[in-house]
This record gives structure tokens, sequence and C-alpha cells, in this order.
């Protein structure tokens, strides 16, 4: 043990124990008995211990795994209730200096078109996003800035905030950059942003190093120490995710568990969000294509319902990266938050052409077309923001979400938003669906949250936008 902490502390980053993930791995096909146990104990909202989840990891048997799916179920609505967050990607460069072999974006990839936003673009891009209801966005660029330097990426999210179009805006503005200093993020938090999100793609030390062979972003533990930085610097919302693919799923998860109650135990909070991203094909990676650990569909499923059950507090992220029908599927396994209508190059929304993309799309469907579908699936399409304006955000929110009652303010949210989306924005057929789900959902709700509900929906419907409690 002692050379393993010199081991840790050599290389810096005194948190991640491959050691005893390894360990972990090691455990035999668990009893259902212990299996139902776990469960049992994830209906609580206290989360799960490594060795639980390194169970429950171990599931094969359909009859337990439809108890696990459907624990992770209860768990989701329990906290977060019905609603599904809406956002999509705004891509402002795919100039990058770094040499990942899974991402089209890499330098050395000549076929690729590359091109760096100018902030009359970025408002452009925006007001197109505006125009099909966004209120949501993940800004993101490759690790490189163009003359400005960091202050390319401040503008461009000041620029974002500024435009405006019709009765629309955009009200939240995240981030997905590469990882900074603390001053950095402290001028990052002063800009007004949502979460900061960044992936550490694999905690597998010996794989990262395979497949980053060049630029910063090659530097493991500069990555991995990349939300002690941030929330040092204030940030007290961030994102957590890992590219399944790269390496074996089950070494990950628990390695990102490990993330996450570290910043429980060094910040009082863990993250606000976890993504659940697979490798899709890139132009130009032969990698890409050919994941080295490619996830399935059954074990892409199981991920999502134990990471809902390990961390219930956190919102999970699912984007287009994945098909339609998986994406139905794994909303009912502890979804929170998907994309839609998105484009995953700069410029995209605005052109037809999309030969400078990151990755394949799995999901090309519009908002629209997933509004509607959401809402015939009785899930509440929500476009709300007002956790980050009302300061509901890092310990505030999980004091909130941990017993369940950031549902409390979020429905009420949720339905308002939705109909000033179905009023601005809905086509003919999608208001019809989602006027039939907010008539259904204020019927289960208890006397004091419909009169709260109903008038907020009332002030939209009387003209005013993005009323929220």
């Amino acid at each position: 043990m002692a050379i393993l902490t010199e081991q840790k502390k050599e290389h810096g980053h005194s948190w991640l124990d491959a050691a005893s993930i390894e360990a972990q791995l090691q455990c035999s096909t668990p009893d259902p008995v212990r299996v139902k146990e776990i469960l049992q104990q994830a209906r609580t909202l206290k989360g799960l211990t490594p060795d639980e989840v390194a169970v429950l990891m171990q599931v094969e048997s359909p009859r337990l795994l439809e108890e696990l799916f459907d624990t992770a179920k209860r768990v989701k609505e329990e906290i977060y209730g019905k609603r599904i967050v809406l956002f999509a990607p705004l891509y402002v460069s795919n100039v990058c200096r770094n040499e990942c072999l899974y991402c089209a974006f890499r330098a050395s990839n000549k076929n690729l078109v590359r091109r760096t936003l100018s902030y009359e673009e970025i408002a452009s891009e925006t007001r197109a996003m505006i125009r099909t209801g966004q209120k949501r966005i993940v800004l993101l660029l490759g690790e490189a800035y163009p003359q400005e330097g960091f202050d390319y990426l401040l503008n461009a999210i000041r620029t974002v905030y500024d435009t405006k179009e019709g009765p629309g805006e955009i009200r939240r503005v995240n981030v997905e950059i590469a990882p900074l200093s603390v001053e950095d993020f402290k001028r990052l938090k002063k800009a007004e942003i949502g979460t900061y999100i960044t992936f550490q793609e694999t905690y597998h030390e010996a794989t990262y190093e395979q497949v980053h062979r060049a630029g910063k972003k090659a530097e493991f533990n500069w990555r991995l120490e990349c939300m002690d930085r941030a929330m040092k610097a204030g940030i007290d919302d961030v994102g957590l995710g890992v590219l399944f693919g790269l390496a074996d799923w089950r070494f990950e998860m628990l390695a990102l568990m490990q993330h996450a109650r570290h910043l429980e135990i060094q910040f009082g909070c863990g993250p606000h969000t976890i993504s659940v991203p697979r490798i899709e094909p890139a132009a130009g990676s032969d990698l890409s294509n050919n994941p080295p650990h490619a996830v399935s569909d059954a074990d892409f499923k199981k991920i999502i319902a134990i990471i809902r059950l390990a961390v219930p507090y956190t919102g999970m992220i699912l984007s287009t990266r994945e098909r339609a029908e998986i994406r139905r599927e794994c909303l009912q396994l502890g979804i929170s938050q998907i994309s839609a209508g998105s484009r995953t190059d700069p410029g995209g929304y605005e052109s037809e052409n999309h030969s400078s993309a990151q990755f394949c799309l799995g999901d090309h469907r519009s908002l629209d077309e997933v509004v509607r579908d959401l809402s015939e699936m009785n899930f509440v399409p929500s476009f709300c923001t007002a956790c980050y304006r009302m300061g509901r955000t890092g310990q505030d929110f999980m004091d909130l979400a941990k017993p369940g009652d950031i549902k409390t303010h979020c429905d009420p949210n949720a339905m308002s938003t939705f109909m000033e989306h179905l009023l601005d924005y809905a086509s003919p057929q999608t208001v019809t669906s989602g006027k039939n789900l907010i008539e259904k959902h204020l019927l289960g709700m208890d006397q004091a949250q419909k009169e709260l509900t109903l008038k907020l929906i009332d002030q939209v419907k009387k003209g005013r936008r993005d009323v929220f409690v």
C-alpha cells in the first residue's frame, strides 16, 4: 500500500485508485439476494458504494436486469419527475492542436474543413437556434483559440447572451471546453456560464496515453484534476463524462464513481451532470469506426441505470450521438437531459454541408419532432433555466435534489416553459400533443402545486415570457 500511495503522489492523482478498481472487477457472478438488497438500498436515494456498483455491473439475468431498470426509473422519477430538459450544442470552432485518435477535429486530419466563427457568425447561428425554440446551449470549440486567445471564448459567450430573435433568447450557456488554469476558470465564472463540462474521455491511464498522441490534452493529470481547479475557482456546477468504447466500460464506471465521490468529499458537492457518450464514426478516424471496447446497447442501458442509482442526485445527459430508438429506451432508465436538433460543426445550423462535423449523429430529428415524441411518451419537455438565475447551484441544488425536493420547483417551471415553447415555436401537431400532456400532468399535481403551475401558465398565455419560481 505504501508503494501505491507513493505512485499516486508521483503521478499527481491521489484520488484515482486504479488498483482498487481492478480488485473490484474480479468479483464473481452476484448472488441474486445480494442484488435485490442493493436495489432496495438504492430506493432510499442515498446512492451506492463502489462495491455495490461492481456487483450490479455483473448482473446478466433478464429478471434481475428488469428489476435494475425498474428501480432506476423509480429513482429518476422520485427526484426529477417526468421532466426532460432540452438543449443543443453550439460549435464555434473546429481548430485544434490535439491528436485524439477518435476525433475528426485532431490536428493532423487534413481532410477536415477548418473554421472559426466570427462574432457575427456566432450571433447568426444563435438566432437560427432560437428560431427553433432552443433556450439552453452547450458552447464548444477545439483546443485552440484565434488571435484573441481566451478572450475569444469569453466574447463568444457574451455574444450568445446578447443575441435576441423575435420573442426568444438563449437563457443559459453551458460550456464544454479544454481544461483551464484556476485563474482562467475565475474569468469563465464571471462570464455567467451555467455548467462547466469536460469529459475525461477515459480514466484508464495506459489507454489515455495511447489515444491522445500530442497536444495539451495528452497530459493525463492536467485533465484529471480539471474539476478541482474549476471548483476552486468558484464554478460549483461541473459535468463529468466518459467516452465509452475506449476502455473497458466497467473500469470507466468505477473510476467515474471515484471522481464523483472525490468531488463530494473535497468540495461538498458532486457533479451536476454526468454524460454517457459512446464513440461514433468520425471523418478520418479508423479508431472511431472500430472502437477498441465497443459498448453494446444492452450494456449501455445497464450503464445508465447503474449511474442513476449510484448518484441519484446528478443530472444524466444523453446526446444525439445515439439513435432515436435507443434514446427512447434510455429515457426510461434515468436520463434527465437530452440534446435535440443538434449540429456538431461550426456554422452547422445555417448550412446543409456538414463536412466539418466532429462525429456522425445518430438522431437527426428536429427539436419539434423530439418535443412531440417526448409529449407522446408522457415526458414533459422542459426549457427551464431558473435554477441558475435563482442561485440554486452547487450545494444549494444538491440540498434540494438529494431528498427529491427539486421537482417542487422544477415541475411548475417545466410546464410554463413548455407552454411558452408551444405558443411560440411548435408545429400544430406538437401543440396538440403538448397541450394534452399539460392537462394530463396538471391532474396529477397536488392542489397547491397545480394552482402555482396554472398561475405561471396563465402569465405565459397573456404574453409574459421567462416566468419561473
